[in-house]
């Protein structure tokens, strides 16, 4: 982690300072480790100002008053929450993995990498596959036949790069990701139970499932340009078409993209988020943890889902859903206060009931 000068790092953010700029910084803190020797703190609520009495150098939204602060150095920024990202940047710490091959690592002769290419220790690369310029594969990484990684890529260890996956410049991939395996599709000889009950929409079903015939997956993985791809995350090999995730999007840890579906650009899609087969995303979508997706559901555009939803049914664009099953944010909440009112309904209903019993008598 470099050491900065308060002047150059107000340089880096694009930002003005106040106070001492030769002031030496090591590291960013949050506000209750403000005291630490060398930090420099990053407010990013107001709330945290509060927390900078022991603080030599914070990062403060503009207009904070830093000298009643007693900091001997302020970056006035005009948010601070977008402001940690290029703080962070500034104090990123490097991989440790050098251009070049490892000798323990295996490349196909018929592979091709780009220059600065870095590909560390157990990794494989298959036939034909391509490796962009300056891309970064770690140890026990495994990429494909036919693979394609674009430029400035970070692929950190243990991701498996199923075979045909494409990859856009300057994806970054963690560990134990599984981009390609085959999707969970499978047909049965006659109608199956599943199909029998969409079409009868009963609760019951005499139909039963003889046999589960594996419907192979023709298609691959296509990810765009700045994608980020969270650890142990899965997502499958389209049936016929690629499986798509767009432009900017990120995925975090554990999320499941099931066979054929398409993820439109700079979504976000949080922990433990499923999504089934041949589901359709628009465009700078959020889906809160857990978040379930079933088959063939369309969500349009800027929507936001919250934690644990499940969604059964198309979204239009521009809507906020919560619940099992999603609806409206407004008609969930109505639902969960109705649901907080049923005991107090329930005590008024029995003394009612005991009142007019009482009547009788």
């Amino acid at each position: 982690m470099p050491n900065l000068t308060i002047e150059t790092l107000a340089r880096a953010l694009d930002a003005t300072f106040e106070g001492d700029g030769s002031l030496v910084i090591s590291h960013p803190v949050h506000p209750d480790d403000a005291h630490q020797s060398g930090a420099v703190a990053v407010a990013t609520s107001p709330e945290f100002v509060a927390k900078l009495k022991d603080a030599k150098a914070a990062v403060l939204a503009e207009g904070t008053d830093w000298q009643a602060l007693g900091l001997k150095a302020a970056i006035f920024v005009g948010r601070p929450r977008y402001a940690l990202s290029g703080v962070t940047f500034a104090f990123a710490h490097e991989i440790d993995l050098r251009a070049g091959i490892h000798p323990s690592a295996f490349v196909d002769p018929t592979a091709q990498l780009g220059e600065g290419v870095a590909v560390g220790p157990f990794a494989y690369i298959g036939a034909r596959a391509s490796v962009g310029a300056g891309s970064r594969i770690l140890p026990h990484v495994s990429v494909g036949a036919n693979a394609r990684i674009g430029d400035d890529a970070l692929i950190h260890p243990g991701v498996r790069i199923g075979e045909r996956v494409a990859l856009g410049a300057r994806v970054i991939i963690h560990p134990n990701a599984v981009i390609g395996a085959d999707g969970f599709s499978f047909v049965t000889p006659q109608m199956g139970a599943v199909e029998a009950a969409k079409a009868s929409g009963g609760s019951t079903s005499d139909i039963q499932n003889t046999s589960l015939v594996r419907i192979h997956s023709l298609g691959a993985v296509a990810l765009g340009d700045d994608v980020e791809i969270g650890a142990c995350t899965t997502i499958d090999r389209g049936t016929l078409t690629d499986t798509r995730v767009g432009n900017g999007t990120k995925l975090d840890n554990q999320v499941q993209i099931g066979h054929n579906v398409q993820i439109g650009e700079t979504c976000m899609l949080c922990a433990q988020v499923g999504i089934a087969g041949s589901a359709v995303i628009g465009d700078r979508v959020v889906l809160g943890g857990k978040v379930g997706v079933a088959d063939h559901i369309t969500i349009g555009s800027d929507v936001l889902v919250g934690a644990a939803s499940a969604v059964a049914t198309n979204i239009p664009s521009r809507n906020i859903m919560m619940g099992v099953p999603a609806v409206k944010r407004d008609e969930a909440l109505r639902s969960i206060m109705a649901m907080r009112r049923l005991p107090r309904l329930f005590d008024t209903v029995d003394a009612l009931k005991k009142r007019l019993d009482a009547s009788k008598e």
